[in-house]
């Protein structure tokens, strides 16, 4: 069953799911320099919906027909499991993937396959005592180089960026940095301090997506600029 969360899947002619497919002809606009097989997406705060973004997102590059894996790494507070309806077992999940890796490891007992067969999800797992070490650790490199094989395309689902260190360290090991605010909610200062955490990553963004939900609570809307756009627009 698809979740009301995937319009895109649900309703692919809606105007909610060309304004994901915007988004990812962009990404592909201000990538053309280079082979992109990491996209990472964070908020400043919880409540901007970049979960709902994220799992869209994946849809949207799925239906272009690359196969996708769907990371959620926000190991705190995750919900892709529950917008995909997967379990998320305790034996299994991104953090015990991240704890056991090692070369030759059997990714189905931590994967699982979705409704839409070119999205696999690699869902949280347990919460682990220490997320900031797991994300940071050889092990999770070593993972990610591994699945970059075996995927065209990884998306991964990050904790808001202010406040907590996970986002810093993914988007280090990303190609590409999103960041998902809400129009109704996001205030301007805080998309500033998220951009000041990125530089002390020595990464940038670059993505904006601008998320509202209408009254009704059954149309949304997303945008996506570039980092020309927002640097132009700082200034």
């Amino acid at each position: 069953m698809k979740s009301k969360d995937l319009i895109i899947a649900k309703n692919p002619k809606s105007l909610f799911a060309e304004s994901i497919r915007t988004i990812r002809t962009n990404i592909a606009f201000a990538s053309l320099d280079k082979d992109v097989k990491i996209i990472i997406n964070t908020s400043p705060e919880a409540g901007d919906g970049k979960s709902f973004i994220t799992a869209n997102l994946a849809i949207a590059y799925a239906q272009e027909g690359k196969k996708v894996l769907l990371i959620d790494a926000d190991l705190r507070r995750g919900r892709q499991h529950e917008i995909f309806d997967v379990m998320n077992v305790t034996s299994g999940g991104y953090t015990n993937l991240m704890l056991n890796y090692k070369d030759g490891i059997d990714f189905n007992k931590y994967i699982f396959p979705t409704f839409d067969k070119n999205i696999d999800l690699l869902p949280t797992g347990p919460t682990p005592p220490n997320p900031v070490e797991l994300l940071g650790s050889e092990n999770n490199r070593r993972l990610l180089d591994r699945l970059k094989k075996k995927y065209d395309l990884i998306i991964m689902d990050s904790t808001p960026i202010i406040g907590l260190s996970d986002a810093m360290i993914l988007s280090t090991l990303s190609d590409i940095n999103l960041v998902t605010v809400s129009i109704k909610k996001t205030r301007m200062e805080n998309l500033e301090r998220a951009k000041k955490l990125f530089d002390q990553a020595n990464a940038k963004i670059d993505g904006v997506i601008l998320n509202k939900s209408q009254p009704t609570g059954s149309h949304y809307y997303s945008y996506y600029y570039n980092n020309d756009y927002y640097n132009n627009n700082e200034k």
